[in-house]
């Protein structure tokens, strides 16, 4: 009896470790971290297809995402999938696309923390060449890092508040890309 007893015993505190991880995972998942898996090339070559991202889910019930955050959200084109994009704009910014750059309230933005100096950067559907928006309250204006290949902001225009997902603060797969995703406007 005592070995069925101890067999007994271990059985249920597998299942209660078990249930336990299984809890905190799913509180995890649900409410703090999500992963995500960068499909296509938009944010190449700062993101590359299949890699993986950790997203922050909580960070933006206390703060608005800023110029220069990686955001996974809701697409407007589709919002049956996520996607994955760097915040150009926020409420109130003046977007234009003009000469192969981007302009935010007037002044070029640097990218060359996140791009090369070849990447040209022209109009779209939504906002043409040499257009000037104005992004409203409660909207974010995104693009892809991979210009010439990405479905964003010019094309489909704004990404509501509400459409967000998370914040995108660390890459973990492959291996050799592991690190933390840094907004290159903050210092």
């Amino acid at each position: 009896m005592p070995i069925i007893r101890k067999i007994y015993s271990f059985l249920i505190d597998t299942i209660q470790s078990i249930l336990i991880a299984a809890s905190i995972f799913l509180v995890i998942y649900l409410f703090l971290f999500r992963p995500f898996q960068v499909t296509g090339e938009s944010m190449y070559p700062n993101f590359h297809d299949k890699e993986y991202v950790l997203t922050n889910l909580i960070t933006l019930r206390f703060a608005h995402p800023v110029r220069g955050d990686v955001i996974v959200f809701k697409a407007p084109p589709s919002p049956d999938k996520d996607f994955i994009k760097r915040i150009i704009g926020t409420a109130g910014d003046k977007i234009m696309v003009k000469d192969g750059s981007v302009f935010v309230n007037g002044d070029k933005l640097d990218e060359s923390a996140y791009l090369s100096n070849d990447v040209k950067t022209t109009g779209g559907s939504f906002l043409a060449e040499g257009q000037e928006i104005v992004v409203p309250d409660g909207n974010y204006f995104v693009m892809g890092d991979n210009r010439e290949y990405s479905s964003d902001s010019r094309e489909w225009g704004y990404v509501p508040q509400e459409n967000l997902i998370g914040k995108s603060f660390f890459a973990y797969w492959p291996v050799n890309e592991v690190g933390f995703i840094v907004n290159p406007y903050k210092h």
